[in-house]
């Protein structure tokens, strides 16, 4: 059983702020244009989060569902994502979309990471400027496994992917396996990987997460890797680059997109 909470007559500020502060407990988002769904297991919906509805003075209408009216609901209103001339992502359902370098298929189900969302479009976007041809890479939070994919495609070697949620990590095997790149070392797991060094290393999750675990990943990250982050807002940046500083890596470049961020570090 899961919690839709609807929230009306927002704009599109309180929208993604709203998005920001409820990452940690909700499971997925649906935008339109003037309000936002966001689904909760049962379980979660407590008092620590009614609380939270409190401080940002805004009130739900809230609704019981089952999961596989979501799953519909997610299928009916999945649109194709166009980044660029780069990347295009769409449903099985939909028609090939041509004029682009790369086709991703996603079935998002219960996980995040569609193109959608700003931050997604901004690790796309960033992605491109990297050189993944015969390097290491770690998802961190892989979530639907698009950036897998995408790195993937874009010829990277050893890939290992974590997630701690259980049912990201069985769509993001489904969607491996409809991409073509079921070779990809998928664990439901958190930041830390033992023995493994990475070129490169994209987080795209929330910042009390990566605020958490970049001292870890910077560990995990070898000389001269890449560091990708997202999830985060533009009031985030000094925090996260003051923490990332303090763990040898080196801002490199600022990505933004509707008050979202991506920050590309590499390792000193």
């Amino acid at each position: 059983m899961h919690i839709q909470l609807t929230f009306e007559s927002l704009n599109q500020e309180q929208k993604e702020i709203l998005i920001a502060r409820l990452s940690d407990y909700c499971e997925g988002f649906e935008e339109e244009a003037t309000s936002l769904k966001a689904i909760v297991a049962a379980e979660n919906f407590d008092e620590e989060l009614k609380e939270l509805f409190a401080t940002i003075d805004l009130k739900p209408q809230v609704e019981k569902i089952e999961k596989q009216n979501w799953n519909r609901l997610w299928e009916s209103n999945f649109e194709p994502v166009v980044v660029d001339d780069f990347v295009a992502v769409r449903a099985d359902f939909h028609e090939s979309i041509s004029n682009v370098e790369h086709e991703i298929i996603i079935t998002p189900k219960m996980s995040f990471g569609t193109g959608h969302h700003a931050t997604t479009f901004l690790m796309i976007q960033a992605m491109r400027e990297i050189d993944f041809k015969n390097k290491s890479v770690f998802d961190f939070g892989t979530g639907t496994g698009i950036l897998s994919i995408l790195s993937k495609k874009l010829g990277a070697g050893n890939i290992v992917a974590t997630d701690i949620d259980f049912w990201s990590v069985e769509n993001a095997a489904e969607n491996f396996e409809r991409n073509h790149v079921a070779d990809i070392f998928l664990k439901q797991s958190g930041s830390e990987i033992q023995g493994n060094h990475f070129d490169i290393i994209l987080a795209n999750i929330n910042k009390n997460v990566l605020m958490a675990t970049i001292p870890q990943l910077a560990k995990q990250l070898k000389k001269d890797g890449i560091l990708l982050l997202s999830g985060l807002l533009e009031p985030d940046e000094n925090d996260i680059t003051g923490l990332c500083t303090g763990s040898s890596l080196k801002v490199e470049k600022f990505y933004s997109r509707k008050g979202w961020i991506a920050l590309k570090f590499n390792k000193l």
